[in-house]
């Protein structure tokens, strides 16, 4: 995808600071939509920090400025305050409300989601018991009629962030084993959009930490719904 290379800075009247850091911006969601564009690439007076990014961004970005206050932002990946120091080469990404280790389990994807997988995943001699969970679209939501939904994802945070709940929750729930999928893209009535299975020894902790995974998701992961309905659209917890 094509990229603008912009030359600003919150320093950039008077005496130039050196050196020059080079930061990718990413947009997502909301971001993506309001602003018309996936990414670009910023020049910034150093040293510099989150906030010079994103008061540059807000100059060059009326959208930013409007949303101030109701985002988060991430940078190569981790959720970072605006005293964050920036250096060359940074990946930034702001991080709009989200609706509602190696090897695991734990990713999204594109196109149709299996529960098998994710049982398969947890499965073992070990476990008694494997809770699931499976989150399909529905047709009534906040009192409308929602014709389909569509999720967009920060895939490589949100698949680190998978990774962290997982041992997170198994931690929590000793014995426990953890897998997820997650959809991204447009989905019907219907469709699935999320799959989580846990095994454990006893299926008290099974279940519990499967509601856990899903709780948590729903709380910390970069993914984005917007519903669609019939009398408009809005992004689930920001609004149109």
């Amino acid at each position: 995808m094509a990229l603008a290379a912009v030359v600003a800075g919150p320093h950039s009247a008077g005496t130039l600071r050196q050196p020059i850091v080079e930061i990718q911006v990413r947009y997502f969601a909301v971001f993506r939509e309001r602003i018309g564009r996936e990414d670009e690439v910023i020049h910034i007076d150093g040293p510099a920090h989150v906030q010079d990014a994103i008061d540059v961004l807000e100059q060059m970005h009326s959208p930013i400025g409007s949303l101030r206050g109701r985002y988060r932002v991430a940078v190569n990946l981790e959720m970072v305050g605006l005293d964050h120091p920036l250096v060359d080469g940074d990946e930034l990404v702001l991080i709009p409300p989200v609706a509602g280790g190696t090897g695991r389990h734990a990713v999204v994807l594109d196109g149709e989601l299996s529960l098998d997988r994710v049982v398969a995943a947890v499965s073992g001699a070990e476990f008694g018991g494997i809770a699931t969970f499976t989150g399909a679209v529905r047709r009534q939501s906040r009192g409308k009629q929602v014709a389909r939904l569509e999720y967009e994802a920060y895939g490589a945070m949100a698949e680190k962030v998978f990774r962290e709940l997982c041992d997170e929750v198994e931690a929590e729930f000793d014995g426990t084993k953890v897998a997820v999928e997650h959809r991204t893209g447009t989905l019907a009535i219907g469709d699935v959009a999320v799959v989580i299975a846990a095994a454990a020894p006893h299926r008290a902790e099974a279940f519990a930490a499967c509601r856990a995974m899903i709780d948590r998701l729903k709380e910390r992961a970069p993914i984005w719904k917007k519903e669609v309905a019939t009398d408009g659209e809005e992004w689930v917890g920001l609004g149109p």
